[in-house]
């Protein structure tokens, strides 16, 4: 199978269609027969997969502290220790580091959108797996989202020349801390290429839900955190357009948060200042990283 621009480009694209293919074609009636589905090894000998049942990776070992640990440290204790805050700036660092490696590569940086809004697991497959209880009494407000979200996502896709190398699921359940600030990040996601706004949301986010939880607003210890990470972040890439194309990343990343399924004890109030959260976000042309708090007022 060739490599295209229609979600195709890697040999992870082209595996899944052809795994499709093989367990699908044979139950279609008067579908041309599959009869094996395999790989190309890079000797040129061919491997059958045609037996497969599922797939695994193997992976080393790796220990550490999850990074959310520390957060629910502060949430309880509601004050900062300096490595804390070195923390936040090493994780920002890191960012700054990895998003530097830059791709010409149109299609891709406007896959990455299509497929924020759309994929399983991005904006489109959040709202769908919202309880459905709570998909009716919100239903006007989950389409408002959607439209909101993809209007960003049109305005934003031909800022093609940001395509960068991304992590792509950088929040703190998938970093592990060891000593001081040395850490190792877990189970990058949905590609090595995309926008530097969706690492910088996910992570950024978490101190202004932790923060919610401890003080009802972005406050204190967590605010410190926030400004520190993101403040870093913007003056030693001097990427101030990041503030510009944010904003669907936010609403992503909010629609996770105030998801009964991840976090069915959250406090109403929470929920309801994360869900204004994304209306407001999605309102601005340009975020405001020094007055996170007004956009958690009621729409």
């Amino acid at each position: 199978m060739k490599s295209d621009s229609f979600g195709h480009e890697f040999s992870y694209d082209r595996a899944q269609s052809l795994l499709l293919a093989f367990s699908t074609y044979n139950k279609l009636p008067k579908h041309a027969k599959a009869i094996d589905v395999g790989v190309f090894m890079k000797n040129n000998e061919l491997i059958s997969l045609g037996n497969y049942d599922e797939f695994f990776i193997l992976m080393k070992k790796v220990e550490g502290i999850p990074y959310y640990k520390d957060l629910e440290r502060i949430l309880k204790e509601k004050s900062l220790t300096q490595l804390d805050e070195l923390k936040a700036e090493a994780l920002s660092n890191y960012l700054v580091e990895i998003h530097s490696l830059k791709l010409n590569a149109p299609n891709l940086y406007k896959r990455r959108l299509r497929e924020l809004f759309g994929h399983g697991e991005c904006i489109m497959g959040l709202i769908d797996n919202y309880p459905e209880k709570f998909i009716e009494i919100e239903k006007e407000k989950f389409y408002l989202i959607a439209e909101k979200c993809f209007k960003h996502i049109w305005r934003i896709r031909e800022k093609t020349y940001r395509l960068c190398q991304v992590h792509g699921d950088f929040h703190p359940w998938n970093i592990l801390f060891r000593e001081k600030i040395d850490f190792t990040v877990l189970d990058r996601s949905r590609g090595e290429w995309g926008e530097a706004a969706d690492d910088l949301a996910a992570m950024s986010i978490n101190y202004l839900f932790f923060s919610l939880q401890a003080f009802g607003e972005l406050k204190s210890a967590f605010e410190k955190l926030y400004l520190k990470f993101m403040e870093n972040y913007l003056n030693k890439t001097g990427d101030e357009e990041v503030l510009e194309v944010i904003q669907p990343f936010y609403a992503w990343r909010a629609l996770v948060l105030a998801n009964p399924i991840w976090y069915p004890n959250l406090s109403r109030d929470i929920r309801e200042k994360l869900f204004n959260f994304i209306f407001n976000v999605l309102e601005v042309e340009k975020f405001d990283v020094k007055n996170v708090n007004s956009y958690l007022g009621s729409v």
